[in-house]
């Protein structure tokens, strides 16, 4: 904000979907906010975050629901009425389900805090790889980065990352553990990366996300799926090689 915005200027987060076809929780840009936070509701949004058993809860990560149709949500998938009632609607009885992880603050502000499927579970503490990568991302030489649960036998999951750095820098194991303990010191020594692998670019859509998916399937040895959607197709080899999988 301070290098671009030059903190006179308000950057604008959302969260939306393409099945609402709009935005499900959005700020205000004429109200004071937390960073990286939302305001709350999208107009004609009956959003919430609830727990497992669908209990609305606040000061405590759960999941992102919206318990009322929106005017402009979809009503069915395209020749696959049953996939539509099976991924949305049925984790709770008539309550339509994102798959995002958000909390609600004691101060009422939003946090969107990733995929419920992309959360790593190591040794019975739950983190979602964009707290990593956000502590990852803010070293000096990193560019961007993405991290995944690698199954294991004791902890259940360990971290995985693969890292794109900065023009100019040059991929060191003295590096791989700078950057684990920069993760431990931030986010406790349990959360350091088991393994750390740099690359030259990550798989993204052509909005330029990036696949966590499609990355943990390779690492596991999975399906990669559609890959159709995908900007730079060669990543996929790009990681192959880095795990010695091609």
């Amino acid at each position: 904000m301070r290098d671009v915005g030059e903190e006179k200027r308000p950057f604008i987060n959302l969260s939306g979907g393409t099945e609402v076809f709009g935005c499900i929780v959005l700020p205000s840009p004429v109200v004071e906010l937390k960073p990286s936070t939302l305001w709350g509701p999208g107009l004609g949004m009956d959003a919430d975050v609830v727990d497992e058993e669908g209990r609305s809860v606040r000061g405590s990560i759960g999941y992102l629901v919206v318990r009322k149709p929106s005017p402009s949500m979809t009503r069915g998938l395209w020749r696959d009425p049953e996939r539509y009632i099976r991924t949305y609607w049925s984790r709770y009885p008539g309550v339509w389900f994102h798959g995002d992880l958000a909390l609600v603050d004691e101060d009422g502000f939003w946090y969107i805090l990733g995929r419920a499927d992309d959360i790593i579970k190591v040794a019975g503490k739950r983190i979602g790889p964009a707290e990593i990568e956000y502590v990852i991302n803010s070293h000096h030489q990193v560019a961007e980065s993405a991290c995944i649960g690698y199954p294991h036998e004791i902890k259940g999951e360990v971290i995985s990352c693969f890292i794109v750095l900065k023009p100019g820098y040059t991929p060191s194991r003295e590096l791989a553990e700078e950057i684990k303990e920069l993760v431990a010191e931030k986010l406790g020594k349990p959360f350091a990366p088991e393994l750390v692998f740099f690359v030259d670019d990550l798989p993204r859509t052509r909005s330029g996300k990036i696949m966590r998916r499609i990355v943990r399937s390779i690492v596991t040895d999975q399906p990669l799926g559609d890959i159709s959607v995908l900007e730079n197709p060669e990543s996929v080899e790009e990681i192959k090689k880095v795990l010695g999988k091609s």
